[in-house]
């Protein structure tokens, strides 16, 4: 698995590329934008995308599907408890700092749920706090874990949208991010990436 990292948007929003180098196949995850640089790099590395995830639905981590998918047209996945707030430019912040967008067309996924993509298996976490439908993407045989804007490099994700939870974040970094092995790789959706064992360690907020 090769992951490629590419900032996003108006709030510096990673989105990663997540490849099989082997049948040059990708999964992107949390598109805030479709910039020219992630199109040239998928085209120029001949690159098939399978599929979208979303950790959540706010506006910068959803506002590329659309241009994505007029070049692939793929399913788009999210946490089913996220299907109001994707819709609806208010509750996903879109209206606040842009024009306002929505997305109704995502395919809704539960929590325990194996996405079988690019010839990995992605395990749906949900980790409700930063919105009650959050979720983490884990793939146990890389020892990585996509944690969206629940776990960050010594911080964690804000807690003052309307879905939002400081006790839910909290409990879902304890009761399931930090049951994952110490040296699994945490890729964010802000900032830098980190281990589990590193944020159990340094974390101040857990």
């Amino acid at each position: 698995m090769k992951i490629e990292i590419f900032v996003t948007g108006i709030i510096s929003t990673n989105c990663y590329a997540v490849v099989n180098e082997d049948s040059k196949e990708t999964v992107l995850i949390d598109p805030a934008a479709y910039p020219k640089k992630l199109k040239n790099y998928l085209q120029d590395n001949g690159l098939q995308v399978r599929g979208i995830l979303l950790t959540h639905g706010h506006f910068d981590h959803i506002m590329g599907i659309d241009a994505i998918l007029e070049d692939f047209k793929v399913p788009v996945y999210v946490h089913e408890e996220e299907k109001e707030l994707i819709a609806d430019p208010i509750l996903n912040e879109s209206r606040t700092y842009t024009k306002g967008y929505a997305y109704d067309k995502a395919e809704f996924v539960r929590d325990g749920q194996t996405l079988n993509l690019i010839g990995y298996e992605f395990k749906v976490i949900h980790t409700p706090g930063h919105t009650s439908g959050g979720a983490s993407y884990y793939v146990e045989s890389e020892h990585v874990v996509f944690s969206g804007d629940t776990l960050f490099h010594g911080s964690v994700g804000r807690t003052d949208f309307k879905t939002s939870s400081m006790s839910d974040l909290i409990r879902s970094i304890r009761e399931k991010l930090f049951l994952l092995p110490d040296e699994t790789i945490v890729y964010p959706g802000h900032m830098e990436a980190t281990t589990i064992g590193t944020e159990k360690n340094i974390n101040p907020y857990v």
